[in-house]
Protein backbone atom coordinates (compact mmCIF):
# COMPACT_ATOMS: atom_id res chain seq x y z
CA UNK A 1 0.00 0.00 0.00
CA UNK A 2 1.19 3.41 -0.76
CA UNK A 3 0.24 6.91 0.74
CA UNK A 4 -3.44 6.76 -0.15
CA UNK A 5 -3.98 9.89 3.02
CA UNK A 6 -1.37 12.35 0.64
CA UNK A 7 -2.41 11.15 -2.44
CA UNK A 8 -6.34 12.48 -1.54
CA UNK A 9 -4.68 15.58 0.20
CA UNK A 10 -2.71 16.53 -2.80
CA UNK A 11 -5.41 16.32 -5.33
CA UNK A 12 -7.87 18.40 -3.01
CA UNK A 13 -5.64 20.98 -2.76
CA UNK A 14 -5.04 21.00 -6.20
CA UNK A 15 -8.88 21.44 -6.91
CA UNK A 16 -8.37 24.14 -4.28
CA UNK A 17 -10.95 22.36 -2.10
CA UNK A 18 -11.12 22.64 1.59
CA UNK A 19 -11.30 19.10 3.50
CA UNK A 20 -15.13 21.10 4.55
CA UNK A 21 -15.59 21.74 0.48
CA UNK A 22 -14.85 18.11 -0.16
CA UNK A 23 -16.85 16.38 2.77
CA UNK A 24 -20.18 18.47 0.60
CA UNK A 25 -19.14 17.25 -2.43
CA UNK A 26 -18.78 13.78 -1.61
CA UNK A 27 -21.55 13.47 0.65
CA UNK A 28 -19.70 12.40 3.56
CA UNK A 29 -18.45 14.64 7.15
CA UNK A 30 -15.77 16.67 7.11
CA UNK A 31 -14.67 14.50 10.00
CA UNK A 32 -14.36 11.56 7.59
CA UNK A 33 -12.26 13.40 5.07
CA UNK A 34 -10.02 14.28 7.95
CA UNK A 35 -9.20 10.74 9.34
CA UNK A 36 -8.80 9.79 5.78
CA UNK A 37 -6.08 12.22 5.21
CA UNK A 38 -4.27 11.45 8.85
CA UNK A 39 -4.54 7.60 7.82
CA UNK A 40 -6.84 7.41 11.17
CA UNK A 41 -9.69 5.65 8.64
CA UNK A 42 -9.07 3.48 5.64
CA UNK A 43 -11.69 3.76 2.54
CA UNK A 44 -13.49 1.50 1.04
CA UNK A 45 -13.52 1.24 -2.74
CA UNK A 46 -17.02 2.85 -2.36
CA UNK A 47 -15.43 5.64 -0.90
CA UNK A 48 -12.87 6.04 -3.37
CA UNK A 49 -15.57 6.41 -6.05
CA UNK A 50 -17.53 9.06 -4.71
CA UNK A 51 -14.04 10.88 -3.78
CA UNK A 52 -13.12 10.31 -7.30
CA UNK A 53 -16.55 11.59 -8.54
CA UNK A 54 -16.50 14.97 -6.11
CA UNK A 55 -12.91 15.90 -7.41
CA UNK A 56 -13.81 15.22 -10.92
CA UNK A 57 -10.13 13.00 -11.11
CA UNK A 58 -9.47 11.90 -14.58
CA UNK A 59 -9.21 7.64 -14.71
CA UNK A 60 -5.69 7.47 -14.12
CA UNK A 61 -5.72 9.08 -11.14
CA UNK A 62 -9.04 6.98 -10.03
CA UNK A 63 -6.44 3.91 -10.21
CA UNK A 64 -3.87 5.68 -8.74
CA UNK A 65 -6.30 6.29 -5.62
CA UNK A 66 -7.13 2.71 -5.93
CA UNK A 67 -3.68 1.11 -6.09
CA UNK A 68 -2.66 3.25 -2.85
CA UNK A 69 -5.80 2.15 -0.97
CA UNK A 70 -4.58 -1.43 -1.09
CA UNK A 71 -6.68 -2.28 -3.95
CA UNK A 72 -6.92 -3.40 -8.15
CA UNK A 73 -7.21 -0.64 -10.62
CA UNK A 74 -10.50 -0.41 -12.04
CA UNK A 75 -10.03 1.00 -15.26
CA UNK A 76 -7.09 -0.56 -17.77
CA UNK A 77 -5.27 1.10 -20.32
CA UNK A 78 -5.71 -0.69 -23.53
CA UNK A 79 -3.27 -0.58 -26.55
CA UNK A 80 -4.46 1.39 -29.57
CA UNK A 81 -4.23 -1.96 -31.42
CA UNK A 82 -5.94 -3.82 -28.72
CA UNK A 83 -8.98 -6.02 -30.46
CA UNK A 84 -11.21 -4.10 -28.08
CA UNK A 85 -10.44 -0.67 -29.51
CA UNK A 86 -11.95 -2.01 -32.93
CA UNK A 87 -15.34 -0.07 -32.74
CA UNK A 88 -13.06 2.98 -31.39
CA UNK A 89 -10.70 3.03 -33.75
CA UNK A 90 -13.50 2.61 -36.41
CA UNK A 91 -14.94 5.90 -34.88
CA UNK A 92 -12.33 7.80 -35.37
CA UNK A 93 -10.91 6.86 -38.85
CA UNK A 94 -14.56 7.51 -39.76
CA UNK A 95 -13.87 11.08 -38.25
CA UNK A 96 -10.83 12.13 -39.60
CA UNK A 97 -11.74 10.75 -43.56
CA UNK A 98 -15.37 12.16 -43.15
CA UNK A 99 -13.94 15.32 -42.55
CA UNK A 100 -12.00 15.52 -45.96
CA UNK A 101 -11.03 17.90 -47.36
CA UNK A 102 -10.18 19.70 -44.42
CA UNK A 103 -7.50 18.11 -42.26
CA UNK A 104 -7.91 16.16 -39.23
CA UNK A 105 -5.91 14.46 -36.40
CA UNK A 106 -6.52 12.35 -33.41
CA UNK A 107 -3.35 13.08 -30.49
CA UNK A 108 -3.37 11.47 -26.62
CA UNK A 109 -3.01 12.92 -23.55
CA UNK A 110 0.54 13.96 -24.29
CA UNK A 111 -0.43 15.41 -27.77
CA UNK A 112 1.55 12.56 -29.57
CA UNK A 113 -0.45 12.17 -32.65
CA UNK A 114 -1.94 8.82 -33.30
CA UNK A 115 -3.46 8.83 -36.76
CA UNK A 116 -4.10 11.74 -39.41
CA UNK A 117 -6.24 12.23 -42.54
CA UNK A 118 -4.34 12.73 -46.32
CA UNK A 119 -4.99 16.56 -45.62
CA UNK A 120 -3.71 16.98 -42.42
CA UNK A 121 -0.60 14.79 -43.21
CA UNK A 122 -0.28 17.42 -46.32
CA UNK A 123 -0.37 20.27 -44.06
CA UNK A 124 1.77 19.41 -41.12
CA UNK A 125 4.16 17.47 -43.50
CA UNK A 126 5.41 20.83 -43.88
CA UNK A 127 6.48 21.06 -39.83
CA UNK A 128 7.30 17.29 -40.52
CA UNK A 129 4.89 16.23 -38.27
CA UNK A 130 3.22 12.34 -38.53
CA UNK A 131 1.53 9.51 -37.10
CA UNK A 132 3.95 8.64 -33.78
CA UNK A 133 4.69 12.29 -34.12
CA UNK A 134 4.97 15.04 -31.19
CA UNK A 135 2.92 18.56 -31.09
CA UNK A 136 4.85 19.19 -27.86
CA UNK A 137 8.43 18.70 -29.80
CA UNK A 138 6.96 20.43 -32.76
CA UNK A 139 5.91 23.35 -30.24
CA UNK A 140 9.22 23.30 -28.48
CA UNK A 141 11.55 23.60 -31.61
CA UNK A 142 12.16 25.83 -33.73
CA UNK A 143 10.42 24.96 -36.95
CA UNK A 144 6.50 26.19 -36.19
CA UNK A 145 7.44 30.19 -35.48
CA UNK A 146 9.10 30.53 -39.26
CA UNK A 147 6.04 28.92 -40.54
CA UNK A 148 2.84 30.28 -38.57
CA UNK A 149 2.47 33.73 -39.59
CA UNK A 150 0.78 34.92 -36.03
CA UNK A 151 2.93 32.55 -33.82
CA UNK A 152 2.50 34.35 -30.86
CA UNK A 153 -1.23 34.50 -30.94
CA UNK A 154 -1.39 30.92 -31.51
CA UNK A 155 1.48 30.01 -28.76
CA UNK A 156 -0.30 32.11 -26.22
CA UNK A 157 -3.71 29.76 -26.85
CA UNK A 158 -1.78 26.73 -27.32
CA UNK A 159 0.01 27.67 -23.40
CA UNK A 160 -3.59 28.37 -21.98
CA UNK A 161 -4.78 24.65 -23.25
CA UNK A 162 -1.86 23.06 -21.89
CA UNK A 163 -2.19 24.90 -18.41
CA UNK A 164 -5.89 23.72 -18.26
CA UNK A 165 -5.19 20.53 -19.06
CA UNK A 166 -2.39 20.05 -17.16
CA UNK A 167 -4.17 21.18 -13.96
CA UNK A 168 -7.00 19.15 -14.78
CA UNK A 169 -4.95 16.45 -14.63
CA UNK A 170 -3.37 16.73 -11.27
CA UNK A 171 0.13 18.47 -12.67
CA UNK A 172 1.74 17.44 -16.13
CA UNK A 173 5.54 18.00 -16.28
CA UNK A 174 5.56 17.33 -19.90
CA UNK A 175 2.85 19.58 -20.54
CA UNK A 176 4.04 22.12 -18.09
CA UNK A 177 7.24 22.39 -19.56
CA UNK A 178 5.70 23.42 -22.82
CA UNK A 179 3.26 25.83 -21.61
CA UNK A 180 6.58 27.35 -19.83
CA UNK A 181 8.06 27.88 -23.23
CA UNK A 182 5.09 29.07 -24.77
CA UNK A 183 4.42 31.53 -22.04
CA UNK A 184 7.97 33.29 -23.14
CA UNK A 185 6.85 34.02 -26.88
CA UNK A 186 6.48 37.86 -26.98
CA UNK A 187 4.67 40.05 -29.86
CA UNK A 188 1.04 39.07 -29.15
CA UNK A 189 -1.41 41.10 -30.86
CA UNK A 190 -3.70 43.14 -29.04
CA UNK A 191 -5.71 44.69 -31.69
CA UNK A 192 -9.37 43.63 -31.95
CA UNK A 193 -9.95 40.37 -33.36
CA UNK A 194 -12.25 38.11 -34.69
CA UNK A 195 -14.76 35.29 -33.07
CA UNK A 196 -11.51 32.90 -32.80
CA UNK A 197 -7.70 33.36 -33.19
CA UNK A 198 -6.63 31.63 -36.77
CA UNK A 199 -3.75 29.56 -36.84
CA UNK A 200 -2.14 31.13 -40.29
CA UNK A 201 0.22 28.86 -42.11
CA UNK A 202 2.48 30.60 -44.19
CA UNK A 203 4.55 27.71 -46.05
CA UNK A 204 5.31 26.75 -49.77
CA UNK A 205 4.08 30.10 -51.13
CA UNK A 206 0.43 28.71 -49.44
CA UNK A 207 -1.07 31.00 -47.02
CA UNK A 208 -3.90 28.90 -45.19
CA UNK A 209 -6.23 30.23 -42.19
CA UNK A 210 -7.71 27.40 -40.13
CA UNK A 211 -9.39 27.08 -36.60
CA UNK A 212 -9.78 23.92 -34.75
CA UNK A 213 -12.94 22.31 -32.70
CA UNK A 214 -11.93 19.48 -30.49
CA UNK A 215 -13.71 16.28 -29.75
CA UNK A 216 -13.64 13.87 -27.13
CA UNK A 217 -15.42 10.31 -26.14
CA UNK A 218 -18.67 11.00 -24.24
CA UNK A 219 -18.23 7.86 -21.85
CA UNK A 220 -14.24 6.52 -21.49
CA UNK A 221 -13.44 3.69 -19.35
CA UNK A 222 -10.05 3.17 -20.14
CA UNK A 223 -7.22 5.39 -19.55
CA UNK A 224 -5.57 5.63 -23.05
CA UNK A 225 -9.24 7.00 -24.06
CA UNK A 226 -9.67 9.14 -21.47
CA UNK A 227 -7.82 12.15 -23.20
CA UNK A 228 -7.72 11.20 -26.52
CA UNK A 229 -8.62 14.01 -28.60
CA UNK A 230 -9.83 14.47 -32.44
CA UNK A 231 -9.10 17.60 -33.48
CA UNK A 232 -10.61 18.88 -36.62
CA UNK A 233 -9.65 21.87 -38.54
CA UNK A 234 -11.87 24.49 -40.73
CA UNK A 235 -10.86 27.18 -43.23
CA UNK A 236 -11.19 30.39 -41.20
CA UNK A 237 -11.65 32.18 -44.64
CA UNK A 238 -12.61 31.47 -48.34
CA UNK A 239 -9.21 31.38 -49.89
CA UNK A 240 -8.17 28.96 -47.51
CA UNK A 241 -11.30 26.46 -48.00
CA UNK A 242 -10.27 27.25 -51.88
CA UNK A 243 -7.00 26.06 -51.21
CA UNK A 244 -7.84 23.33 -48.81
CA UNK A 245 -9.70 21.59 -51.43
CA UNK A 246 -7.58 22.38 -54.03
CA UNK A 247 -4.43 20.48 -52.01
CA UNK A 248 -6.62 17.21 -50.86
CA UNK A 249 -7.66 17.43 -55.08
CA UNK A 250 -4.60 16.92 -55.83
CA UNK A 251 -3.51 13.38 -56.60
CA UNK A 252 0.39 14.06 -56.11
Amino acid sequence: MSDFPGTLRTWRKARRLSQLDLAGEADVSARHISFLESGRSQPSRDMIARLSDALTLPLDARNQLLTHAGFAARYPSRAWDDADMAPIRAAVDHMLKAHAPYPALAVDRLWTVIDMNRPAALLFGALGLAPGGSLLDLMMSDDAAPLIENWPDVAHHACQRLRTESAAQGGVPALDRVADHLGAVTGRTQKPTGPVIPTIFNTGGMRLSVFATIAQLGTPEDVALDDLKVELYFPADAESDAALRAMAADPG
